[in-house]
């Protein structure tokens, strides 16, 4: 089937689907794909759409040209004078964005169908944090991470903290905020933060083939799996251990597990219907 491209109402972000990979682009290269008002909106309602559209089986983030995305719009922040008020109360402030976040980075995290971040070059601020809520990295060789918040004074957003946390531990998120270095890829990948990383002429291709792995799996598994690692992040042993037995045996009953334990015994790959 042919890539379907998809209106997002603005040129920040382009979307299209195609064998069920639904791949969304920032788009604004110019400004290393920096984010824009426009462009969060349109990823917010691409994201809240995809959850519910059962064509989309796995979502692709990714960069526009050489960068994937350098966080918030650093010059229009200048332009402005501050970057978190605008034309907004602090307490306006806050609220647009709690909104924003859990749009976006908090729906990449705990969207029930995997998301995979592909990363052309450099992630910064804000722009770490939503690669960092994706399942999954895969990173040109030539690609870097960085908090960069401290060399903005800002302390960090989009869920960023706690993702990189999690991923590296807390001495280790801790440096990288302070201190704001820059993190290579293969670097990335020895910390946990990449789960591949390839030439940057590879790059689409690499995700393609993640992607397509991912789009043809047992959707009602991944759905429960995420769940449970997501929630085995911050849960109780016991909470996590009766989730997943709630989710294990719920997963017995499926076609899909019905049709993988058939494949199995044939010797064959299984065909997966998310049923």
């Amino acid at each position: 089937m042919p890539a379907q491209s998809i209106d997002t109402g603005t040129p920040d972000l382009l979307a299209s689907l195609e064998d069920g990979v639904l791949t969304l682009t920032m788009n604004r290269p110019e400004a290393r794909n920096a984010m824009s008002r426009a462009m969060n909106q349109a990823l917010a309602e691409q994201l809240a759409a995809a959850e519910l559209d059962n064509a989309v089986k796995c979502i692709v983030l990714t960069g526009a040209g050489k960068g994937f995305c350098a966080g918030g719009d650093v010059k229009g922040m200048a332009a402005r004078g501050d970057g978190t008020v605008g034309e907004n109360t602090i307490d306006g402030a806050i609220h647009r964005q709690r909104v924003g976040q859990r749009a976006t980075a908090g729906k990449l995290f705990k969207m029930p169908k995997p998301t995979l971040a592909a990363l052309p070059g450099p992630a910064a601020g804000a722009g770490l944090s939503l690669a960092l809520a994706c399942d999954m990295r895969v990173m040109a060789s030539s690609a870097i991470m960085t908090t960069a918040f401290a060399r903005v004074g800002f302390s960090g957003d989009y869920g960023g903290t706690y993702f990189l946390t999690q991923l590296v531990g807390s001495a280790k998120a801790r440096e990288m905020y302070f201190l704001s270095d820059r993190v290579s890829a293969d670097e990335a990948l020895r910390l946990g933060l990449a789960n591949w990383v390839c030439a940057p002429e590879e790059l689409a291709a690499k995700t393609r083939e993640i992607a397509l792995r991912l789009a043809k799996g047992p959707t009602v598994a991944y759905r429960y799996m995420k769940e449970n690692l997501n929630r085995a992040m911050a849960g109780e042993v016991d909470d996590c251990l009766d989730l997943e037995a709630t989710h294990h045996v719920h997963c017995g009953q499926t076609e899909d597990h019905r049709e993988a334990t058939k494949a199995f015994v044939e010797k064959r790959e299984p065909v997966f219907k998310g049923r």
